[in-house]
C-alpha cells in the first residue's frame, strides 16, 4: 500500500528524520560477520572545526562510496572521529579564558589539560553534528578521537620504537616559529601574503685593508630584514662571479657587532641579482642555513639573536650591543624596533647606500629603501609574521621511511587517481627534509622522552620504565631499553638512589598521530579481530592539498609500522572555488556555508552538485544555480513518484526485472541494465562526475520524460488488462532501481520515496545494489529509441523555427526503413501524441517549402506551406545568424592575441571562451534551421 507524499517536495521534514532512524537502528554499520569487508577512514577534522564547503566535498564523495559498496553487500566500515588540534584547540580555550580575565599560566600544566577536555566534552561536537547534517553514513558507534586511551598508547609506541631504531631524534635546526603561540609550526599552518616592505642596500667593510678589483674597499649586501644583521656568520658570493674570486675567503667586518665574517662561495648566490652578494644569517633563513651548512658551520654554533617572542637576545658571541637588547624585531605599537635601530646606526655610519627615486617631474629622491612587495610567511592562527628560528627540536627521518611508500607506488601497490599526482608525489619524497614533529604547547600527546640532571634522555613508554632506562645506564649498561618489564632488569638496579627525571615539556605535532590513524583506530598494537579485517583499508579519499601532510605521513608511518600499505588507492580531489575561480578566503567574502546551501536547497542537492562536478583532482567552482537544479532534479522524482502513485504504481518486490512482452517495458528494463553497467563502470574509475550524470540522466531523461509519457495511454486503458498489470509491475521495478542507484549520491529523498512505495522488507540504505538480469528484445528496443529520436528531432526543429509544440503536422518518408514501417504502423498513436506528426505517409513530399528531421536512417519531410510565414522566418534567421557571426569573429580574434589571454583577469579569458563557444554552436543550430526551409 503506497503513502501518499506531499505535494511539495521539502528537504528539511525528512532529513532530520531519516538520519536519525539510520543511526538509531544501527543501519550504518548492519552485522556483516561472513561479507567482504570495505574500509574507508574518514580524513579527521579538527575537534574545534565546523563544516566548510571542503568537507562537504570531501565527505560527500566518501558517503557515495560507503553507501555503495553497502548496498553491494560488503562489511563496509567506515571510520569516523576527530583530532586533537593542538595549537587549535589551546588557543580556543585559552581565548576563553581571556574572555574572562584567566590565563593558562594561572594553572598547572594538568589543570589546563583538564580544562581542555571539559571544553571538548561540552563544545568539541560540532563538526560531527554537522557531518550528520550532510548525510554522513559513518559508524558513529566507534567513533575515534586521536588523544583516546587506546590511540594514545598507539602513538607512544610508534615513537619509543622509531627512537629505538634511530629514526627519530633531537637535533638543532630552523623551524617555522610563531612568536604569538610560541611553538614551531608546520608548513600547512603558514600562510604567505604580499606585504609592502623595503629593499636595503648596505656597506660591509673589506678586513684588514683588502679591496675588490675595482678599488672598493666594501661589499655591496642587499637586504629586506635589515635586523637580521646582528646575527650574520658570511657573505656568499657565486663561484663564477669574476667580481669576486679575489676575496673569496677573506673577511668582512659587519657593521655594528664588529663581527669577522667570510666571503664564501656558493651558487646561492645570484650574480644577476643585485651586487651578486649576499648575506648569510644561518640562524635566521632557510636558504642561509643550508649555506653555513654547506661552508662548514656547525648548526651549534650558528647564531641566534632572537628569544620566543621576537625579542633581540644576546648571541653566543656576545657581540650584539646592549642598546639592541630587548627590542622586537619590528616596529610595535608605535615603538621602533631593532629593525628601524639597524638602518639608522647604518645611515649615521655612512654605511646605507640609499635608493634614488625619480618624481612624475624627473627630479631625484633619495630614500632609504627600494620599495618591494615582498611574499611573507605568517602564522594561520598566531596571524604573525613567522620567524625561522633555530632551535633543539624532536624529528623524525623522513627520508628513510619514505623510501618504501616511493617504491610502493612505482610497483603498483598504491595506486594514486589521478595518475598526474605521481610525478609530484615523487618529487616531494624523494627530496624530503626532517620531519619536526615536537610543539612547544601543553595541549597534546606529550613526548614520551625524560632527562637526567645531565641532560642524557630515556625514551620510554612510561615513567617507569625511562627510570629502569636511567638505573641501568647509571649502572654502565647501554640506555637502549633492554626489557619492557622494569622488574626483569638486575635488581641492584632497581630503588630510586636519587635519580631524578624531568620530561620533555614538548608535545607531538597532531599529523604524527593522525598518520596513524588507518590502523591505530582499528586497534593497533593490539592484534584486535577488527584490525585483522579492515586493516588494510581499500580506499583514500582525499584532497590534494594534504598529500604529503596526512597522506604521505600514512603511507611512512602504517608500512613501517605494520609491514602493509595503509590502502591501495589514494584518491585525490580537487578544490572547492568560488565561481570565478579564485580560492576561497574571509577575506575576499567569497566563502560559501555548506549549512546555508542545505537549509536552502537540501543535502541531496548539494550532494549531487559535488559528485557531478567533481572530475578526477579538477578544481569545482562553486555555482549556485547549479545545486538549485539538483533541487529541482529531485523534486523532479517527487512528483513522478507522485505520479506512480496516483497510477497504482508501487514497490517492486523482485530484485531481477519483471517479465514484460510490451516493447515500452523491454526498452526500459534494457535502458536499466545499460544505466547499472555504466554506473558500475564510472564508480569502479572513481569517476564520480561521469556516476552522477549517469544516474540523473536515466531518471530525467529516459525514465521521468520518456517512459512515464509513453505508458500513459496504457495505464489510462483497462485497469485489470494484462497490459496494464505488467507495465505497473515494470514501472516500480523501474523506480526501485533509480532509487536504489541514486541513494549514495541523494540519500534522504531516496529514502522517503522508497518507503512511500509501499511496506518494505529493509531500509533503502540495506537495499541491494540492481542485477537486472532480464530478456530483452532488440526490436523492441530499437523500435522505442526510433520513437524517442523522431520525437526529439521533431520539437527540436519546431522549437528552431517558432512552430507551436501542439499544432500537428502531416508528415513524409519518401523511402523508410522496415524499422519505419514496423513502428509506424504499431504505434501511430504515438508518434502523433508525442511528435504530433499525423498523417505520416511514405510518400514523396508535395512541392513547397518543408523542414527535415531525421530519426535513425530515416528522412521525414514536413510541409511549412501555411504553417509559418517561410520569407520573414528566413530573415529573422539570417540577421541572427550574421549578428552571431560577427560576435564569434571578434571573440575568435580577442582570443587569438597573446596580450589579451596572458595579461587579461583568467575570469576575462574565461568568459570569453565561454561566449565564443556559445556563438560557434548558435551559428550551427541557425544554419541548420535555415536549411531546414530550403
Amino acid at each position: 500500500m503506497t503513502r501518499e507524499l506531499d505535494k511539495t517536495f521539502d528537504p528539511a521534514s525528512i532529513e532530520a528524520k531519516w538520519y536519525d532512524h539510520w543511526e538509531k537502528g544501527n543501519l550504518f554499520r548492519p552485522e556483516r560477520p561472513d561479507a567482504e569487508p570495505f574500509t574507508i577512514v574518514n580524513p579527521p577534522p579538527n575537534v574545534t572545526g565546523s563544516l566548510h564547503i571542503g568537507h562537504a566535498l570531501d565527505n560527500t564523495l566518501q558517503d557515495i562510496v560507503i553507501r555503495y559498496e553497502r548496498m553491494r553487500g560488503k562489511d563496509a566500515l567506515w571510520v569516523v572521529g576527530t583530532d586533537h588540534a593542538g595549537i587549535a584547540t589551546q588557543m580556543v580555550v585559552e581565548r576563553q579564558m581571556e574572555e574572562r580575565q584567566d590565563k593558562r599560566t594561572n594553572y598547572s600544566r594538568e589543570e589546563f589539560v583538564d580544562k581542555v577536555w571539559e571544553w571538548k566534552e561540552e563544545s568539541g561536537g560540532t563538526i560531527t553534528r554537522q557531518l550528520r547534517r550532510l548525510g554522513c553514513s559513518m559508524d558513529w558507534s566507534r567513533e575515534q578521537f586521536t588523544m583516546d586511551e587506546h590511540f594514545t598508547r598507539a602513538v607512544l609506541k610508534v615513537f619509543v620504537d622509531l627512537f629505538n631504531e634511530g629514526l627519530i631524534y633531537r637535533d638543532k635546526r630552523l623551524v617555522n616559529w610563531d612568536p604569538k603561540l610560541r611553538t614551531a609550526i608546520s608548513d600547512l599552518e603558514v600562510e604567505t601574503q604580499n606585504v609592502a616592505g623595503g629593499f636595503w642596500h648596505f656597506k660591509y667593510p673589506l678586513a684588514d685593508g683588502v679591496k675588490l678589483d675595482n678599488g672598493q674597499d666594501y661589499i655591496e649586501v642587499a637586504t629586506t630584514r635589515p635586523e637580521t644583521m646582528l646575527a650574520d656568520m658570511a657573505v656568499a658570493v657565486h663561484p663564477t662571479d669574476d667580481r669576486y674570486k679575489s676575496v673569496v675567503g677573506k673577511e668582512v667586518v659587519l657593521p655594528i657587532t664588529g663581527r669577522r665574517v667570510k666571503i664564501v662561495p656558493d651558487e646561492h648566490a645570484d650574480p644577476e641579482l643585485g651586487s651578486g652578494a649576499v648575506k648569510i644569517t644561518p640562524g635566521h633563513d632557510f636558504n642561509d642555513f643550508e649555506v653555513g651548512k654547506r661552508a662548514g658551520i656547525a648548526a651549534s654554533d650558528m647564531l641566534n639573536m632572537l628569544d620566543a617572542d621576537a625579542n633581540v637576545c644576546q648571541t653566543s658571541d656576545g657581540l650584539v650591543p646592549e642598546e639592541y637588547l630587548g627590542l622586537h624585531r619590528f616596529k610595535r605599537d608605535g615603538t621602533d624596533g631593532a629593525r628601524e635601530l639597524v638602518v639608522q646606526r647604518l645611515k649615521e655610519q655612512g654605511l646605507l647606500i640609499p635608493h634614488i627615486a625619480k618624481t612624475k617631474k624627473g627630479e631625484e629622491v633619495e630614500h632609504d629603501a627600494e620599495p618591494r612587495t615582498i611574499a611573507t610567511p605568517f602564522g594561520d592562527r598566531g596571524g604573525v609574521v613567522i620567524e625561522p628560528w633555530l632551535t633543539d627540536q624532536w624529528y623524525v627521518n623522513a627520508e628513510e621511511l619514505a623510501k618504501a611508500p616511493i617504491e610502493a607506488v612505482k610497483n603498483g601497490d598504491i595506486e594514486i587517481v589521478p595518475k598526474t599526482w605521481e610525478k609530484t608525489f615523487f618529487n616531494w619524497m624523494e627530496n624530503i627534509q626532517p620531519w619536526c614533529v615536537s610543539r612547544q604547547l601543553w595541549w597534546g600527546h606529550r613526548i614520551p622522552a625524560w632527562y637526567d640532571a645531565d641532560g642524557q634522555v630515556f625514551v620510554a613508554e612510561t615513567e617507569e620504565e625511562a627510570y629502569a632506562l636511567a638505573r641501568h645506564s647509571r649502572a654502565g649498561g647501554n640506555p637502549e631499553p633492554q626489557s619492557s618489564d622494569p622488574a626483569a632488569l638486575d635488581p641492584r638496579l632497581r630503588g630510586d638512589d636519587e635519580i631524578k627525571l624531568e620530561r620533555d615539556p614538548d608535545v607531538l605535532d597532531t599529523w604524527f598521530s593522525s598518520a596513524l590513524w588507518p590502523f591505530a583506530t582499528l586497534g593497533w598494537p593490539e592484534e584486535t579481530e577488527l584490525l585483522k579485517k579492515h586493516y588494510p583499508n581499500d580506499l583514500l579519499v582525499s584532497g590534494f592539498d594534504i598529500l604529503f601532510f596526512w597522506d604521505a605521513r600514512m603511507m611512512m608511518q602504517g608500512m613501517k609500522m605494520t609491514g602493509q600499505v595503509p590502502w591501495p588507492r589514494l584518491y585525490l580531489h580537487g578544490l572547492v572555488r568560488a565561481a570565478d575561480g579564485s580560492k576561497m578566503s574571509k577575506s575576499k567574502g567569497n566563502v560559501v556555508d555548506p549549512l546555508i546551501l542545505i537549509d536552502q536547497y537540501g543535502a541531496d542537492a548539494l550532494r549531487f552538485f559535488m559528485a557531478a562536478m567533481e572530475s578526477q583532482g579538477r578544481d569545482i567552482k562553486m555555482d549556485e544555480k547549479r545545486v538549485e537544479g539538483y533541487r529541482n532534479f529531485a523534486t523532479k522524482l517527487w512528483n513522478a513518484t507522485r505520479f506512480c502513485a496516483s497510477n497504482g504504481i508501487g514497490g517492486s518486490s523482485t530484485i531481477a526485472a519483471p517479465a514484460a512482452k510490451l516493447a515500452v517495458n523491454q526498452w526500459i528494463i534494457g535502458e536499466v541494465q545499460q544505466t547499472v553497467e555504466t554506473l558500475d563502470k564510472a564508480m569502479a574509475d572513481l569517476r564520480f562526475d561521469a556516476a552522477a550524470n549517469t544516474i540523473y540522466h536515466f531518471t530525467w531523461d529516459r525514465f521521468c520524460d520518456w517512459y512515464l509519457e509513453l505508458i500513459k495511454p496504457v495505464l489510462q486503458g483497462e485497469e485489470d488488462s494484462e497490459a496494464a498489470a505488467e507495465t505497473r509491475e515494470v514501472a516500480g521495478w523501474a523506480l526501485d532501481q533509480i532509487l536504489v542507484m541514486l541513494h549514495p549520491f541523494m540519500p534522504f529523498v531516496t529514502e522517503e520515496l522508497w518507503n512511500a512505495q509501499g511496506e518494505r522488507q529493509y531500509e533503502l540504505i540495506l537495499a541491494k545494489w540492481p542485477e537486472p538480469k532480464g530478456s530483452v528484445s532488440k526490436q523492441a528496443t530499437d523500435a522505442i529509441d526510433w520513437v524517442i529520436a523522431l520525437t526529439t528531432a521533431t520539437r527540436g526543429a519546431r522549437n528552431e523555427l517558432g512552430i507551436s509544440p501542439g499544432e500537428k503536422l502531416p508528415a513524409y518518408c519518401p523511402a523508410p526503413s522496415d524499422l519505419a514501417k514496423r513502428v509506424v504502423e504499431r504505434s501511430a498513436a504515438a508518434i502523433e501524441r508525442l511528435a504530433r506528426l499525423t498523417p505520416v505517409e511514405f510518400a514523396e513530399a508535395p512541392a513547397g517549402a518543408a523542414m527535415q528531421v531525421v530519426a535513425g536512417e530515416d528522412v521525414f519531410i514536413i510541409p511549412l506551406e501555411g504553417v509559418i510565414d517561410i520569407a520573414a522566418e528566413k530573415a529573422r534567421l539570417e540577421k541572427a545568424l550574421a549578428a552571431s557571426e560577427k560576435e564569434a569573429k571578434s571573440l575568435e580574434g580577442r582570443l587569438g592575441n597573446p596580450n589579451f589571454v596572458e595579461r587579461a583577469k583568467p575570469e576575462a579569458v574565461e568568459k570569453a571562451r565561454e561566449d565564443h563557444a556559445h556563438h560557434t554552436a548558435e551559428i550551427e543550430r541557425l544554419k541548420a534551421a535555415l536549411a531546414r526551409l530550403g
